[in-house]
Protein backbone atom coordinates (compact mmCIF):
# COMPACT_ATOMS: atom_id res chain seq x y z
CA UNK A 1 0.00 0.00 0.00
CA UNK A 2 2.83 2.33 1.29
CA UNK A 3 4.14 1.54 -2.87
CA UNK A 4 0.84 2.48 -4.03
CA UNK A 5 0.82 5.94 -2.15
CA UNK A 6 4.08 6.77 -3.27
CA UNK A 7 3.34 6.27 -6.70
CA UNK A 8 0.34 8.53 -6.66
CA UNK A 9 2.61 11.12 -4.93
CA UNK A 10 4.88 11.52 -7.67
CA UNK A 11 2.64 10.87 -10.82
CA UNK A 12 0.58 13.51 -9.07
CA UNK A 13 3.42 15.97 -8.69
CA UNK A 14 4.65 15.55 -12.34
CA UNK A 15 1.69 16.13 -13.76
CA UNK A 16 1.61 19.50 -11.89
CA UNK A 17 4.83 20.18 -13.91
CA UNK A 18 3.71 19.37 -17.39
CA UNK A 19 2.69 22.76 -19.34
CA UNK A 20 2.20 21.22 -22.75
CA UNK A 21 0.22 19.08 -24.47
CA UNK A 22 3.35 16.86 -25.41
CA UNK A 23 4.59 16.76 -21.76
CA UNK A 24 1.27 15.33 -20.84
CA UNK A 25 1.04 12.44 -23.05
CA UNK A 26 4.54 11.46 -21.84
CA UNK A 27 3.18 11.14 -18.67
CA UNK A 28 0.02 9.44 -19.37
CA UNK A 29 2.86 6.95 -21.57
CA UNK A 30 4.94 6.65 -18.51
CA UNK A 31 2.58 6.22 -15.64
CA UNK A 32 -0.87 5.00 -17.01
CA UNK A 33 0.52 2.88 -19.44
CA UNK A 34 3.22 2.35 -17.51
CA UNK A 35 4.08 2.07 -13.66
CA UNK A 36 -0.17 1.82 -13.27
CA UNK A 37 -0.29 -0.91 -15.14
CA UNK A 38 1.98 -2.56 -13.79
CA UNK A 39 0.96 -2.12 -10.22
CA UNK A 40 -2.35 -3.63 -11.87
CA UNK A 41 -0.44 -6.83 -12.70
CA UNK A 42 0.71 -7.15 -9.55
CA UNK A 43 -2.03 -8.33 -8.22
CA UNK A 44 -1.73 -11.88 -9.50
CA UNK A 45 1.46 -12.35 -7.70
CA UNK A 46 0.12 -11.46 -4.04
CA UNK A 47 -1.19 -13.73 -1.36
CA UNK A 48 -5.09 -14.77 -1.90
CA UNK A 49 -5.79 -12.64 1.11
CA UNK A 50 -4.17 -9.35 0.28
CA UNK A 51 -5.28 -9.50 -3.46
CA UNK A 52 -8.76 -7.78 -3.04
CA UNK A 53 -7.73 -4.92 -0.65
CA UNK A 54 -4.66 -4.41 -2.79
CA UNK A 55 -6.79 -4.19 -6.14
CA UNK A 56 -9.41 -2.32 -4.84
CA UNK A 57 -6.84 0.57 -3.85
CA UNK A 58 -4.63 0.12 -7.77
CA UNK A 59 -8.21 0.52 -9.25
CA UNK A 60 -8.83 3.71 -7.22
CA UNK A 61 -5.87 5.19 -8.17
CA UNK A 62 -5.98 3.95 -11.45
CA UNK A 63 -9.31 6.27 -11.67
CA UNK A 64 -8.14 8.84 -9.96
CA UNK A 65 -4.97 9.29 -12.06
CA UNK A 66 -7.20 8.77 -15.03
CA UNK A 67 -8.96 11.38 -13.94
CA UNK A 68 -6.80 14.18 -13.36
CA UNK A 69 -5.11 13.53 -16.81
CA UNK A 70 -7.71 14.05 -18.89
CA UNK A 71 -9.43 17.40 -16.58
CA UNK A 72 -5.13 18.39 -17.05
CA UNK A 73 -5.76 17.61 -20.87
CA UNK A 74 -8.47 19.53 -21.28
CA UNK A 75 -7.42 22.62 -19.38
CA UNK A 76 -4.19 22.73 -21.46
CA UNK A 77 -5.90 22.21 -25.10
CA UNK A 78 -8.06 25.74 -23.90
CA UNK A 79 -5.03 27.12 -22.53
CA UNK A 80 -3.36 26.46 -25.97
CA UNK A 81 -6.67 27.99 -27.81
CA UNK A 82 -6.35 31.11 -25.58
CA UNK A 83 -2.56 31.62 -26.67
CA UNK A 84 -3.34 30.88 -30.66
CA UNK A 85 -6.49 33.08 -30.41
CA UNK A 86 -3.79 36.14 -29.18
CA UNK A 87 -0.75 35.74 -30.96
CA UNK A 88 -2.99 35.54 -34.36
CA UNK A 89 -6.38 37.04 -34.35
CA UNK A 90 -9.35 35.69 -36.32
CA UNK A 91 -10.38 37.85 -39.05
CA UNK A 92 -13.96 37.97 -39.61
CA UNK A 93 -13.71 39.87 -42.45
CA UNK A 94 -12.03 37.46 -44.55
CA UNK A 95 -13.72 34.96 -46.66
CA UNK A 96 -14.74 31.51 -45.75
CA UNK A 97 -13.53 27.94 -46.72
CA UNK A 98 -16.03 26.70 -50.01
CA UNK A 99 -17.98 23.87 -48.60
CA UNK A 100 -17.82 20.96 -51.93
CA UNK A 101 -21.43 20.45 -52.39
CA UNK A 102 -22.74 17.32 -52.99
CA UNK A 103 -24.06 15.66 -55.92
CA UNK A 104 -27.03 13.09 -56.84
CA UNK A 105 -25.54 9.47 -57.37
CA UNK A 106 -25.66 8.34 -60.68
CA UNK A 107 -28.19 5.44 -60.26
CA UNK A 108 -30.70 8.18 -58.56
CA UNK A 109 -29.87 10.13 -62.05
CA UNK A 110 -31.07 8.00 -63.69
CA UNK A 111 -34.06 7.17 -62.47
CA UNK A 112 -35.03 10.13 -62.25
CA UNK A 113 -34.92 10.85 -65.75
CA UNK A 114 -36.75 7.44 -66.08
CA UNK A 115 -39.65 8.87 -63.73
CA UNK A 116 -39.76 12.25 -65.51
CA UNK A 117 -39.94 10.64 -69.25
CA UNK A 118 -42.83 8.04 -67.72
CA UNK A 119 -44.71 10.89 -66.11
CA UNK A 120 -44.98 12.96 -69.08
CA UNK A 121 -46.62 9.83 -70.90
CA UNK A 122 -49.18 9.77 -67.86
CA UNK A 123 -47.60 6.71 -65.58
CA UNK A 124 -47.60 7.75 -62.06
CA UNK A 125 -45.18 5.93 -59.51
CA UNK A 126 -46.12 2.54 -57.39
CA UNK A 127 -44.20 1.42 -54.62
CA UNK A 128 -44.41 -2.05 -53.48
CA UNK A 129 -42.63 -4.21 -50.47
CA UNK A 130 -38.80 -5.47 -51.19
CA UNK A 131 -39.70 -8.51 -48.92
CA UNK A 132 -42.08 -10.49 -50.49
CA UNK A 133 -43.54 -13.92 -49.90
CA UNK A 134 -42.72 -16.93 -52.27
CA UNK A 135 -46.38 -16.93 -53.42
CA UNK A 136 -46.70 -13.25 -54.91
CA UNK A 137 -42.90 -13.49 -55.81
CA UNK A 138 -43.22 -16.33 -58.23
CA UNK A 139 -46.25 -18.32 -57.93
CA UNK A 140 -49.07 -15.32 -58.77
CA UNK A 141 -46.42 -14.62 -61.66
CA UNK A 142 -47.39 -17.56 -63.53
CA UNK A 143 -44.25 -19.37 -62.07
CA UNK A 144 -46.23 -22.32 -59.37
CA UNK A 145 -43.62 -24.16 -57.28
CA UNK A 146 -40.87 -26.75 -59.12
CA UNK A 147 -41.60 -24.49 -62.35
CA UNK A 148 -38.32 -24.11 -64.46
CA UNK A 149 -38.45 -20.61 -64.96
CA UNK A 150 -37.87 -19.91 -61.39
CA UNK A 151 -34.16 -21.15 -62.00
CA UNK A 152 -34.00 -17.69 -63.61
CA UNK A 153 -33.85 -15.95 -60.74
CA UNK A 154 -31.35 -16.89 -57.30
CA UNK A 155 -33.42 -15.89 -54.30
CA UNK A 156 -32.28 -14.70 -51.04
CA UNK A 157 -34.51 -16.91 -48.61
CA UNK A 158 -35.29 -15.51 -44.85
CA UNK A 159 -35.24 -17.68 -42.17
CA UNK A 160 -39.28 -17.33 -42.31
CA UNK A 161 -40.45 -20.15 -44.16
CA UNK A 162 -42.42 -18.82 -47.61
CA UNK A 163 -40.17 -15.09 -47.09
CA UNK A 164 -37.62 -14.15 -48.99
CA UNK A 165 -35.97 -10.14 -50.74
CA UNK A 166 -37.66 -9.98 -53.54
CA UNK A 167 -36.14 -11.29 -57.13
CA UNK A 168 -37.35 -8.71 -59.65
CA UNK A 169 -40.24 -5.62 -59.14
CA UNK A 170 -42.99 -7.41 -61.00
CA UNK A 171 -44.51 -8.90 -57.53
CA UNK A 172 -45.38 -5.41 -58.00
CA UNK A 173 -47.86 -5.99 -60.33
CA UNK A 174 -50.25 -8.37 -58.38
CA UNK A 175 -50.02 -5.51 -55.95
CA UNK A 176 -51.21 -3.13 -57.70
CA UNK A 177 -53.71 -4.94 -59.57
CA UNK A 178 -55.58 -6.03 -56.68
CA UNK A 179 -55.56 -2.47 -55.16
CA UNK A 180 -56.76 -0.84 -58.54
CA UNK A 181 -59.33 -4.11 -60.02
CA UNK A 182 -61.10 -2.77 -62.10
CA UNK A 183 -59.94 0.03 -63.23
CA UNK A 184 -57.05 0.72 -65.52
CA UNK A 185 -53.86 0.84 -64.88
CA UNK A 186 -50.79 2.96 -65.82
CA UNK A 187 -47.62 2.68 -63.55
CA UNK A 188 -44.30 2.12 -62.74
CA UNK A 189 -43.09 0.74 -60.01
CA UNK A 190 -39.50 1.34 -59.12
CA UNK A 191 -37.48 -0.13 -56.39
CA UNK A 192 -34.25 -2.37 -55.14
CA UNK A 193 -33.93 -5.90 -55.74
CA UNK A 194 -31.94 -8.92 -54.75
CA UNK A 195 -30.64 -11.94 -56.23
CA UNK A 196 -28.26 -14.41 -54.61
CA UNK A 197 -26.13 -14.09 -57.18
CA UNK A 198 -21.56 -13.90 -57.81
CA UNK A 199 -20.70 -10.17 -57.62
CA UNK A 200 -18.99 -9.49 -60.95
CA UNK A 201 -18.00 -6.83 -63.21
CA UNK A 202 -21.74 -7.46 -64.73
CA UNK A 203 -23.65 -9.02 -61.98
CA UNK A 204 -24.32 -7.73 -58.14
CA UNK A 205 -26.37 -8.93 -55.39
CA UNK A 206 -29.00 -5.89 -55.00
CA UNK A 207 -29.41 -3.81 -58.37
CA UNK A 208 -32.81 -1.19 -59.22
CA UNK A 209 -35.36 -2.01 -61.38
CA UNK A 210 -38.09 -0.11 -62.71
CA UNK A 211 -41.11 -2.43 -63.70
CA UNK A 212 -44.17 -0.50 -65.78
CA UNK A 213 -47.87 -2.05 -65.95
CA UNK A 214 -50.53 -0.85 -68.29
CA UNK A 215 -53.48 -2.35 -68.33
CA UNK A 216 -57.04 -1.70 -69.91
CA UNK A 217 -59.63 -2.63 -72.21
CA UNK A 218 -58.16 -2.44 -75.69
CA UNK A 219 -54.16 -2.19 -74.56
CA UNK A 220 -52.36 -3.89 -77.16
CA UNK A 221 -48.89 -4.82 -78.48
CA UNK A 222 -48.83 -1.39 -80.87
CA UNK A 223 -49.39 0.37 -77.31
CA UNK A 224 -46.18 -1.35 -75.79
CA UNK A 225 -44.01 -0.94 -78.42
CA UNK A 226 -44.80 2.95 -79.48
CA UNK A 227 -44.26 3.69 -75.61
CA UNK A 228 -40.99 1.63 -75.35
CA UNK A 229 -39.62 3.63 -78.55
CA UNK A 230 -40.65 6.43 -77.52
CA UNK A 231 -39.20 6.05 -74.26
CA UNK A 232 -35.95 4.94 -75.44
CA UNK A 233 -35.81 8.10 -77.96
CA UNK A 234 -36.16 10.45 -74.84
CA UNK A 235 -33.87 8.59 -73.07
CA UNK A 236 -30.85 7.89 -75.48
CA UNK A 237 -31.80 10.35 -77.68
CA UNK A 238 -33.90 11.44 -81.41
CA UNK A 239 -31.76 9.42 -83.50
CA UNK A 240 -31.51 6.10 -82.34
CA UNK A 241 -32.54 2.75 -83.95
CA UNK A 242 -34.70 0.47 -81.90
CA UNK A 243 -34.84 -3.19 -82.46
CA UNK A 244 -37.35 -5.60 -80.76
CA UNK A 245 -36.42 -9.21 -80.14
CA UNK A 246 -38.94 -12.33 -79.56
CA UNK A 247 -38.15 -13.26 -75.66
CA UNK A 248 -39.28 -15.48 -72.96
CA UNK A 249 -40.73 -14.52 -69.28
CA UNK A 250 -43.65 -16.61 -67.66
CA UNK A 251 -45.40 -13.63 -66.73
CA UNK A 252 -46.21 -12.13 -70.28
CA UNK A 253 -47.28 -13.74 -73.79
CA UNK A 254 -46.22 -12.99 -76.30
CA UNK A 255 -42.71 -11.34 -74.42
CA UNK A 256 -40.03 -8.88 -76.38
CA UNK A 257 -36.89 -7.42 -75.80
CA UNK A 258 -35.62 -4.10 -76.71
CA UNK A 259 -32.57 -2.77 -78.25
CA UNK A 260 -31.10 0.64 -79.44
CA UNK A 261 -28.24 0.82 -81.70
CA UNK A 262 -24.53 1.38 -79.73
CA UNK A 263 -24.44 4.84 -78.27
CA UNK A 264 -20.46 4.56 -78.71
CA UNK A 265 -20.23 2.89 -82.13
CA UNK A 266 -23.82 4.04 -83.99
CA UNK A 267 -24.22 0.36 -84.48
CA UNK A 268 -20.74 -0.01 -86.56
CA UNK A 269 -19.81 -2.67 -83.73
CA UNK A 270 -17.42 -1.88 -80.59
CA UNK A 271 -16.69 -3.46 -77.40
CA UNK A 272 -19.31 -1.82 -75.65
CA UNK A 273 -22.00 -3.62 -77.85
CA UNK A 274 -19.63 -6.94 -78.71
CA UNK A 275 -19.22 -5.85 -82.10
CA UNK A 276 -23.05 -6.66 -82.64
CA UNK A 277 -24.13 -2.88 -82.98
CA UNK A 278 -27.20 -3.35 -80.43
CA UNK A 279 -27.16 -2.78 -76.88
CA UNK A 280 -30.04 -4.54 -74.66
CA UNK A 281 -32.36 -2.09 -72.62
CA UNK A 282 -35.16 -3.94 -71.38
CA UNK A 283 -37.36 -7.02 -71.30
CA UNK A 284 -41.50 -6.71 -71.87
CA UNK A 285 -44.17 -8.10 -73.31
CA UNK A 286 -48.18 -8.55 -72.95
CA UNK A 287 -49.31 -9.53 -69.49
CA UNK A 288 -50.14 -13.46 -69.09
CA UNK A 289 -53.89 -14.42 -68.66
CA UNK A 290 -52.34 -15.84 -65.94
CA UNK A 291 -51.11 -13.25 -64.30
CA UNK A 292 -53.94 -10.80 -65.34
CA UNK A 293 -56.28 -12.96 -63.34
CA UNK A 294 -54.14 -13.73 -60.44
CA UNK A 295 -55.00 -9.75 -60.02
CA UNK A 296 -58.47 -9.62 -60.05
CA UNK A 297 -58.70 -8.73 -63.53
CA UNK A 298 -60.96 -10.68 -66.46
CA UNK A 299 -58.56 -11.38 -69.67
CA UNK A 300 -61.68 -12.18 -71.47
CA UNK A 301 -62.29 -8.12 -70.90
CA UNK A 302 -58.86 -6.86 -69.82
CA UNK A 303 -55.39 -6.69 -71.97
CA UNK A 304 -51.93 -5.17 -70.42
CA UNK A 305 -48.82 -4.60 -71.30
CA UNK A 306 -45.58 -4.88 -68.92
CA UNK A 307 -41.87 -4.18 -69.41
CA UNK A 308 -38.74 -3.87 -66.84
CA UNK A 309 -35.50 -2.42 -66.98
CA UNK A 310 -32.53 -2.14 -64.51
CA UNK A 311 -31.79 1.89 -64.55
CA UNK A 312 -28.06 0.93 -63.26
CA UNK A 313 -27.69 -1.29 -66.74
CA UNK A 314 -28.99 2.15 -68.32
CA UNK A 315 -26.27 4.36 -66.79
CA UNK A 316 -23.68 1.74 -67.66
CA UNK A 317 -24.85 2.25 -71.46
CA UNK A 318 -25.35 5.79 -71.13
CA UNK A 319 -21.39 6.78 -69.85
CA UNK A 320 -19.91 3.19 -70.83
CA UNK A 321 -18.69 2.20 -67.39
CA UNK A 322 -17.90 -1.34 -67.54
CA UNK A 323 -18.32 -2.71 -64.13
CA UNK A 324 -21.43 -2.54 -62.09
CA UNK A 325 -19.78 -2.93 -58.65
CA UNK A 326 -18.66 1.10 -58.94
CA UNK A 327 -22.23 1.76 -58.33
CA UNK A 328 -21.73 0.74 -54.81
CA UNK A 329 -18.00 1.11 -53.54
CA UNK A 330 -18.64 4.49 -53.16
CA UNK A 331 -15.75 5.70 -54.85
CA UNK A 332 -15.65 9.70 -54.18
CA UNK A 333 -13.25 9.32 -57.72
CA UNK A 334 -16.43 7.72 -59.35
CA UNK A 335 -19.03 9.30 -58.28
CA UNK A 336 -18.20 12.94 -58.82
CA UNK A 337 -17.50 12.37 -62.77
CA UNK A 338 -21.62 12.58 -63.08
CA UNK A 339 -23.42 15.56 -62.85
CA UNK A 340 -23.85 18.09 -59.69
Amino acid sequence: MSTLASLEERALADLRSCTEEAALRAWKTRYLEGEVDQAVKKIGTLPPAERPTYGKQVNELKKKLTAEYESALAAEKERALERSLASAPLDVTLPGRPVQRGRLHVSTQTLRSIYAIFADMGFQIYRSPEVEDDETNFGLLNMPEHHPARDMWDTFHTTRPGVLLRTHTSPGQIHVMRELCPKPIRVILPGMCYRYEAITTRSEIMFHQVEGLAIGEHVTMADLKGTLIAFARRLFGDQRKVRIRSSYFPFTEPSIEVDVDCIVCAGEGCSLCKRSGWLEILGAGMVHPVVLRNGGYDPACFSGFAFGMGPERIAMLTYAIDDIRQFWANDLRFLRQFGT
